[in-house]
């Protein structure tokens, strides 16, 4: 299988000292979809940051699609890798939901009628087409999450990480969302705290505990796994029981 993203032996330390890798080693290959489970403070931030290289200067190597995270390739790095936050509006800036789709391919040099079905195949993706013209800000909370993944799905990403993108959606959005992910043609890294949700959407899953990779493996085997899931602080919410969902 083609490796999307190949991290190794990646360890990092913030300027106060503090050590939030401590020697990550991971693969994802092409179109996989890969939850990354920890509890708060393993470092799931810090690993996402250096994917597309907001964070470097540590020990160890990225490499997306063959291509390694550092200067030299920052350009194209930041488009391989789209990275939707788990707030929508940190990333819808524009007047209507077209611009703000139009924004990232803009910058990189696409205009015209390039530029415009780029922007309508992004919003086709994500089912908002139809609210091309609107003001982000008229937008339910899941709509604006869809247009965010659509910002990102416009520069045409090898790699789209998700922040928390479960979080705050009612059960319609986020089963409207969860539908979108897995019909997108891309490799999917999904950083969360929603165990059912990765259930459902991530055949693999890796835990990241105290800076390392500490577990990695089918999702519905770690998470009933009780000794595994109580060493790294995983609860899975009252009642629901990963053995009995069908795989």
């Amino acid at each position: 299988m083609t490796a999307s993203l190949e991290v190794s032996g990646l360890a990092f330390a913030y300027p106060d000292g503090h050590q939030a890798l401590f020697g990550v080693d991971l693969t994802i290959g092409r179109g996989e979809r890969v939850a990354l489970l920890g509890p708060n403070g393993a470092g799931k931030t810090t690993l996402v940051l250096h994917l597309n290289g907001i964070l470097t200067g540590g020990a160890g190597t990225v490499t997306v699609a063959g291509l390694p995270v550092d200067k030299r390739n920052m350009a194209e790095i930041r488009r391989k890798v789209g990275i939707v936050f788990q707030d929508p509006d940190d990333q819808l800036f524009m007047p209507t939901v077209r611009e703000d789709v139009a924004f990232g391919p803009a910058a990189a040099g696409l205009k015209g009628a390039e530029l415009e079905d780029r922007v309508r195949k992004a919003l086709a993706l994500v089912g908002m087409e139809e609210f091309a013209d609107r003001p982000p800000h008229h937008l339910s909370f899941g709509q604006r999450r869809r247009v965010a993944v659509a910002t990102v799905l416009a520069m045409e990403p090898e790699i789209l990480v998700l922040d928390e993108p479960s979080s705050n959606l009612d059960p319609a959005s986020r089963r409207e969302l969860a539908d979108i992910l897995r019909s997108l043609d891309v490799t999917v890294l999904m950083v969360t705290h929603d165990l059912p949700y990765a259930l459902e959407l991530c055949p693999r899953s890796l835990i990241l505990s105290e800076g390392v990779i500490a577990a990695d493996g089918p999702t519905g085997d770690l998470l009933t796994d009780e000794d595994l899931m109580r060493a790294h602080r995983l609860e899975l919410p009252f009642g629901f029981d990963p053995a009995s969902v069908a795989r």
